[in-house]
């Protein structure tokens, strides 16, 4: 049994049972994944893959658990070799982060700065996604850490750490009625206009639909994104006020656009990290979180990551 006998069939079951597809990828050729694949099979006494003539069409009972025990021997694998890197090589290495549009742009790049300046031999990566996007890229291993408002929760393969607390605002054009209020601005305010805001997935809009709900109010959304920028962008043209990320409002360039704090009328998010809990992280990971988040430091990271034994067994 070889390591990239596991590698060809966790890549043929991630390419959707396309045998070339996964050929392709790993670059190699189709008819050497099928022998290496088929070796396997011998070996083990079971078919991983059942066949139709040549086409893979499913994955058969046996083979869905050698998957699984496959892919977690191949993190292990990786692990080795990162523990290897962190005694020989301490600040070089590799650190991918997947997160949202609006955490990249508003909320990262202090750290990411300070990260850069601090292990300039470390390549930084950051890809971009929904929040089941970027939580599948740290399941599957394509990413180290996961930084999000939604969507972490749901994979219990992964440890959550929340990072840090926030709300929201509406902007308007700079002429709006809304600023001439003389009170708090009220739910029934903001109904009372188009609004444009996130996509349902993304940066806390199950709180934005919950306050609306709980007043019986029923706001005419006519536009979403899950790019905050272009919330503003259609805001300024007239189409509706915008509800977004407080962070998110920039005065310097949005001079076009005021805001107005709506803190008080909806429930607070929590963007959190998320770690594969059978993760080993390179000493500058713990590095990164903590220039994130201060308060976690290495010791609180690693308790989150030590329970996955039985959480993974579940």
């Amino acid at each position: 049994m070889k390591l990239q006998q596991l590698r060809y069939l966790v890549e043929v079951a991630k390419q959707g049972l396309n045998v070339s597809e996964a050929a392709e990828k790993l670059h190699t050729s189709q008819p050497g994944i099928s022998k290496q694949i088929r070796l396997l099979e011998d070996e083990l006494g079971i078919q991983v893959f059942i066949r139709n003539g040549k086409r893979v069409v499913s994955v058969s009972e046996p083979g869905k658990e050698v998957l699984r025990i496959s892919e977690r021997i191949l993190r292990e694998a990786q692990n080795l070799k990162r523990v290897g890197d962190e005694f020989s090589r301490e600040s070089e290495g590799a650190l991918t982060i997947a997160t949202t549009h609006t955490q990249a742009r508003y909320a990262l790049p202090p750290t990411i700065a300070a990260f850069v300046q601090r292990y300039p031999k470390v390549k930084l990566s950051i890809k971009q996604g929904s929040p089941t996007q970027i939580c599948e890229m740290v399941v599957s291993g394509e990413a180290d850490l996961a930084v999000a408002t939604e969507g972490i929760a749901l994979y219990k393969e992964l440890a959550m750490l929340p990072c840090y607390e926030w709300n929201r605002s509406v902007v308007v054009p700079q002429d709006h009625p809304l600023l001439q209020l003389d009170r708090p601005l009220s739910l029934a305010d903001i109904a009372s206009y188009p609004i444009v805001t996130y996509d349902f997935a993304f940066a806390g809009r199950s709180k934005i639909n919950k306050a609306f709900a709980d007043q019986g109010l029923s706001p005419n959304v006519v536009l979403t994104a899950i790019d905050t920028d272009v919330i503003k962008t259609y805001v300024a043209l007239g189409l509706g006020i915008g509800i977004i990320a407080s962070m998110a409002f920039e005065p310097n360039r949005d001079a076009g656009l005021r805001i107005i704090d709506a803190g008080h009328l909806f429930e607070p998010s929590t963007t959190k990290i998320g770690i594969r809990k059978d993760a080993y992280l390179r000493g500058f990971a713990y590095t990164f979180v903590e220039l994130f988040a201060p308060h976690l430091h290495r010791r609180e990271v690693e308790a989150a990551l030590l329970a996955h034994d039985t959480d993974l067994d579940d």
